[in-house]
């Protein structure tokens, strides 16, 4: 068993508003920093000093010379390096350099880790190209210089934006070897004996360009994978080997959960996220306990916050064993201002022996080098791990995802009664901002409700994987569990099964302990069945990666040169239509778009609608009456908009036009909201706003959109 003790505030804080965590009972005490100066600092801001081993090895003009198991590692977050901002880089190279310097000159060995994404993914020089500038040659070059300017041998690996360099390299085996070449390094991973039976090991990021999801995935190869397998497998920690791992995202079931919105959403906070091997890793740190400390980037958050650390256990009183084995997890932030998504700028120092390892953060706003934890091994199989100071709740941002990480037992998880597979997670109310609550699916699958998302976590880890149901279309509905297998067809309910091409579907492989999962909006009476995925999972995997959407992107812009010469317009109307499952028929007649490629809804649905959106507004001939008549026409369209506007948000959304025309039509579809959309949007940012509508409401829908028509085109 592994002992951690935290810090008193760490129990009775609340959860923090945009951080991933699991949920710790209130009133729970547990111990405070230990009373060693160096052990413990008493807040944010202190300062350890760059000078910590002339500190500890000399007294006058003698120094004592250190172990041969002493180290100490430099380790910089994402880099993103733009060649037109380096006044942050020197800077920050500037705090590491007395560091460095105060350990050479004592003897201890020394290294400089890079986390990877090593440049600006846009153009640094726009006005000449929009050539992108991370993984391009000149790129992999000046990083190579900069890493290397710390008077230590660096080490780097690579993130998801390391083979970005689309334009120069047609394939990401062609980038890579250009990585490789430049950095110096004979593979993508890097294992170095830094002091005795101490290693450090990196693993890089080798995928981009065919990226099956979203470019910003970080994945192992399957050769690293096995790779790492098997030099863990060869230093036991039986035998004194201690291993420190280093990679651009964590592992999931790292328990980090300080975490950015996009890469929870688009599925790509852990490493190898969407792909089978994502536990592998987890797995590997629990059965080998000679992994000691696993540092990453990827999230550009800063290191002031109790979780961007995770130690491999929790005091019982808190929760469940969290079976992290004998590593300790640690965030890393970034050193370029332009580059932070909390305003930090930071950057983190790990010092260690064969007594234990400090982390520390570096503090590149101010100079100051701050103990964040200490790590003391009481065998080669168990540690004691401290916090060294009080912790920062993360502000509110919209660039940060608030999901609950739920642990097993906590009062959040619901469960089933006996033999029954259906289940009620919000008790008969709507889902809102504060419900929070998870269950399992009967298949093993775990959603959750938070912070009005519905959230799939990752069944081992209780990890969050993914986005099942935003904010914006669960707001005000519930949701239900209920059974849908065999005993649909014990009942002889089946519906399909009478519809030509499709007798027997309703028992086609089916098991009793299928289930649905459902949207209900009491006010509409509509149900919504979200379906999983083909593999059974249910968060939506709908990001492709960079280079398709790159080349979706040039053909709209074939099609736009098209209708400028055809239709002698310098504003076409362009849209774009996709293929893949917009439908459950088994024969596909047609493939428009509802709202978009073709006719959303008949000209009935669109007049009956107007009429009542617009029933109180005053009839006016034309636009040439008193002020006041005007005055009072102005007030009457506002006061209609905040009528369909029920959110307060100042613009109205499809899910709210859709709300509008099902209290005319209750048999009404998403298609209607869809064209009322389209022929009033005229900026195109698929929302009605107050001038939109005020257009719409004087002059008619055909007018608006008319309106719409003529401006810049725009992809949908």
């Amino acid at each position: 068993m592994l002992v951690l003790t935290l810090p008193l505030t760490a129990a009775l804080r609340a959860p923090f508003p945009f951080v991933p965590r699991q949920h710790i009972p209130s009133g729970v005490a547990t111990a405070r920093c230990p009373s060693s100066p160096r052990l413990c600092n008493a807040g944010l801001d202190q300062d350890m000093g760059t000078n910590l081993y002339e500190q500890q090895l000399c007294a006058e003009d003698e120094c004592e010379i250190p172990s041969e198991d002493e180290f100490t590692v430099a380790i910089l977050g994402d880099l993103h390096i733009d060649p037109r901002k380096m006044d942050d880089y020197y800077k920050g190279r500037e705090d590491f350099l007395p560091i460095i310097q105060d350990a050479k000159q004592r003897g201890v060995a020394c290294a400089v880790v890079s986390l990877g994404d090593l440049g600006e993914s846009k153009s640094v020089r726009p006005e000449e190209t929009q050539e992108l500038f991370a993984g391009t040659t000149e790129c992999h070059e000046m990083a190579a210089e900069f890493l290397g300017s710390f008077g230590v041998d660096y080490e780097v690996i690579g993130g998801n934006h390391d083979l970005e360099g689309i334009d120069e390299f047609k394939t990401d085996e062609a980038n890579l070897e250009a990585f490789l070449r430049i950095h110096k390094k004979p593979t993508p991973q890097f294992v170095r004996e830094i002091a005795e039976k101490t290693l450090l090991v990196g693993l890089c990021s080798t995928v981009f360009r065919s990226a099956k999801y979203t470019s910003h995935e970080v994945t192992i190869d399957d050769e690293q994978v096995k790779w790492f397998e098997d030099l863990v497998k060869s230093k036991p920690a039986a035998d004194g080997w201690k291993i420190f791992v280093f990679s651009h995202a964590p592992p999931i079931g790292s328990g980090l959960r300080v975490l950015q919105e996009n890469h929870v959403v688009n599925g790509c906070c852990w490493l190898n996220h969407s792909g089978e091997s994502n536990r592998k890793f987890i797995e590997l740190v629990r059965k080998h306990r000679c992994v000691k400390g696993w540092f990453s980037g990827h999230f550009h958050l800063g290191q002031d916050y109790e979780d961007s650390i995770t130690f491999p256990t929790i005091p019982r009183e808190l929760g469940p064993y969290p079976n992290r084995g004998s590593c300790v997890f640690a965030q890393t932030s970034v050193m370029r201002g332009g580059t932070s998504r909390d305003g930090r700028q930071q950057s983190r120092l790990l010092r260690g022996n064969a007594e234990g390892f400090e982390i520390c953060s570096v503090n590149h706003q101010t100079g100051a080098v701050r103990l964040d934890a200490t790590i003391t091994y009481t065998d080669t199989n168990h540690e004691v791990g401290v916090y060294a100071h009080e912790h920062v709740e993360l502000q509110e941002n919209d660039n940060f995802m608030k999901v609950y990480s739920p642990t097993e037992g906590d009062e959040c998880y619901i469960s089933y009664d006996e033999d029954d597979l259906s289940l009620d997670p919000m008790k008969g109310s709507c889902v809102g901002d504060e419900a929070v609550a998870w269950w399992h699916m009967s298949d093993g699958r775990v959603l959750g409700v938070y912070d009005g998302r519905l959230i799939e976590y990752d069944p081992s880890t209780l990890a969050p994987l993914g986005l099942v149901v935003g904010a914006d279309e669960l707001k005000g509905r519930r949701v239900l569990v209920v059974g849908s297998g065999m005993e649909e067809c014990k009942v002889n309910t089946a519906a399909l099964s009478n519809v030509v091409g499709m007798e027997g579907a309703d028992c086609v492989d089916a098991e009793g302990e299928e289930q649905a999962v459902l949207l209900i909006d009491d006010e509409t009476g509509t149900v919504t069945v979200v379906q999983p995925n083909e593999d059974g999972s249910y968060w939506r995997k709908i990001v492709r990666n960079k280079m398709i959407r790159m080349k979706e992107k040039r053909r709209e812009q074939a099609g736009k040169a098209f209708a400028v010469e055809a239709f002698s317009t310098d504003s076409p109307s362009v849209v774009s239509s996709w293929g893949p499952y917009t439908s459950i028929v088994g024969t596909a007649k047609t493939t428009g778009v509802p709202g978009l490629t073709k006719q959303a809804v008949d000209s009935s649905i669109l007049t009956k609608l107007a009429a009542h959106a617009f029933s109180k507004l005053p009839q006016v001939a034309a636009p040439r009456g008193r002020s006041k008549v005007w005055t009072d026409v102005g007030v009457e369209i506002k006061a209609a908009f905040e009528s369909l506007d029920t959110d307060g948000s100042g613009v109205v959304s499809v899910s709210e036009l859709l709300a509008a025309i099902q209290q005319i039509d209750p048999a009404a579809d998403m298609s209607g909201a869809l064209a009322i959309v389209k022929a009033a949007d005229a900026d195109g940012d698929g929302r009605v706003s107050l001038p939109e509508f005020a257009c719409a409401a004087l002059f008619g829908l055909e007018q608006a959109e008319k309106t719409e028509n003529t401006q810049p085109a725009r992809a949908r």
